[in-house]
Formats: C-alpha cells, structure tokens, sequence
C-alpha cells in the first residue's frame, strides 16, 4: 500500500501533540490519529481534548485544537468539522468551520477535494475513519460508531467521495474500542442484524463480529472495527489498514494514552475528553 513507509506509528510533533500517523500516501495525503497526550487541559480532560461538547474550558479545547491543526501543518481555521449525531448523514465541505458547535452541519461524514483543508473527527470509543484516494485528489473521513456504521454513514461517506472523482480508495481504521472490552446485549446485536438485512454485506460476516462473552452468556463481544471492514469490503474498498490500537485498553507501554467514555463511565468520572483525528490533502502532490 505505501511502497516501504509505515502506515501506522507512533509519532509526537515538535509541538508535544502524539499521534498516530504514517506515509500511506507517499507524502500527496497527510493524517494522523491524535492521543490524550501532549495537551494543555487538565483533570478528566488530561490532555489533548479537542472536544467542544465536553465541559472542559473552551480555551483550553481551542488550544488543544490548534496544537492538533498545527502538527499536521495546518492553521486552525482549515479544520471542517461537524456537528456528529451518530447519524448516516455525510457532506461534501469546501471551507474551514466555525469552533461554534451550534452552527455546524448535522453530520458524521464528510469528503472533500480542497487542498490543505482537514477534515476533523472526534472520537472517545466510536470509531474514526479516515480515507484517501492520492491520484483523484480526494479525501474522506466519518465518525463510525456502532449506530453510524449499522445504518449507513461509512457507504454515505464513501458516495461524496465517489461523486468527487474518487475511484481507488484507501481506508484507515484508527484507535477504537476494541471486542474485548466491548461488552453489549442481545437487543443491540438483533439491532445491527437487522440493519444489515439489505445491505451488501453478508449475514454470517456480519454475525462473526459478535462473540457471546466467556463471563457472562447473556452478553456479547463486538467487534466493530471488524464490522466497519466488513461494509469497507461490501463496498469495494479493496486498501484497508487498522491501526490496531484500543481506546479502552492500551496495546502495551508504547502504545498512546487514548479517551474512552466507556472507561470513564466504568471509573465513574463526571465526563471524558475526546480525541481528533485528522485528515488533509497536501498542497502539492509528491
């Protein structure tokens, strides 16, 4: 996929921002996963929370967003966001947006051909999506969390990149919780299967992203990084990486320090960062 250059490490910008990051697209694409590391927030929101909808100070948000923008060597204002609502709604954006919340687009999707804009998601679980086609000159990213991914932003996402001139797509799985820390009921598992019912997707494929929990037989483990390959698959996306890194859970002492609501809600704490995960075609290609 990227000729030699990694596609995922651990990387920290000069700026203290870690991220996960790589050369997948030899250098015409620029993305990185960001951590909770290397930010200036403090107490549940140590550090790097870039998440507006969370109670942490606004400035403190703004300038973690910008330590973020600049790491990927981008201006702030060149960061298109929207307003997630766990729908499958997804849009073409041309322009930066306002750090105003209220008064972005209602969405989880977004797609762009502009250069050096990045298109920013915020994730504490769900997962981030990040996706490129280098030689079209469009990229793409969604907010896939298990509602999203179960009633169609990953297809909405990938048909504005389409529509844009995009034909050879590569995605990008970033940090996510993982199956072994993500415990759900029967109710959500029949929900998902039947999501699916008329989808591309192949009913035992989708069955397989759910293991009944060895501690408690009623219970299932999801797997939704699986299910988000499985509709990549389905879709024709034929370049897929997963990063492999679990927001629940750290992947060994080298692994970045993540968010996860989940987490927070087990510990009992009042609220939960978020971290940004950002994607931008550069100026130039090579």
């Amino acid at each position: 996929m990227s000729g030699g250059r990694p596609i995922f490490e651990r990387r920290q910008a000069d700026n203290g921002a870690v991220f996960v990051g790589g050369d997948a697209f030899a250098g015409r694409i620029r993305y990185g996963f960001f951590s909770a590391e290397g930010g200036v927030s403090h107490g549940v929101y140590d550090s790097l929370n870039c998440g507006f909808g969370s109670d942490d100070k606004p400035e403190c948000v703004t300038r973690n967003r910008e330590v973020c923008a600049a790491a990927m060597g981008l201006a702030t204002d060149r960061l298109a966001a929207v307003f997630q609502t766990h729908s499958a709604d997804a849009v073409t954006v041309t322009a930066g947006t306002s750090a105003n919340r209220e008064t972005m687009n209602r969405a989880d999707g977004m797609a762009t051909t502009v250069p050096e804009l990045g298109l920013a998601i915020l994730t504490a679980d769900c997962l981030p999506l990040l996706l490129g086609d280098a030689d079209a000159g469009v990229i793409g990213a969604c907010h896939a969390g298990w509602r999203g991914a179960a009633t169609g932003i990953i297809q909405a996402t990938l048909t504005e990149m389409l529509a844009a001139g995009a034909q050879q797509i590569t995605a990008l799985i970033g940090p996510t919780i993982r199956q072994a820390s993500y415990q759900v009921g029967s109710e959500m598992r029949a929900e998902i299967m039947e999501s699916q019912q008329d989808s591309r997707v192949r009913a035992d494929n989708i069955a397989g992203c759910f293991m009944v929990d060895p501690e408690r037989d009623d219970r299932y483990l999801f797997d939704l990084p699986g299910f988000v390959r499985a509709q990549l698959d389905a879709a024709g996306v034929a370049q897929i990486a997963d990063c492999g890194e679990d927001t629940y859970s750290p992947n060994g002492t080298e692994s970045p320090r993540f968010f996860s609501h989940r987490r927070a809600t087990h510990e009992a704490a009042p609220d939960s960062g978020r971290q940004i995960s950002i994607i931008s075609l550069a100026a130039t290609p090579g």
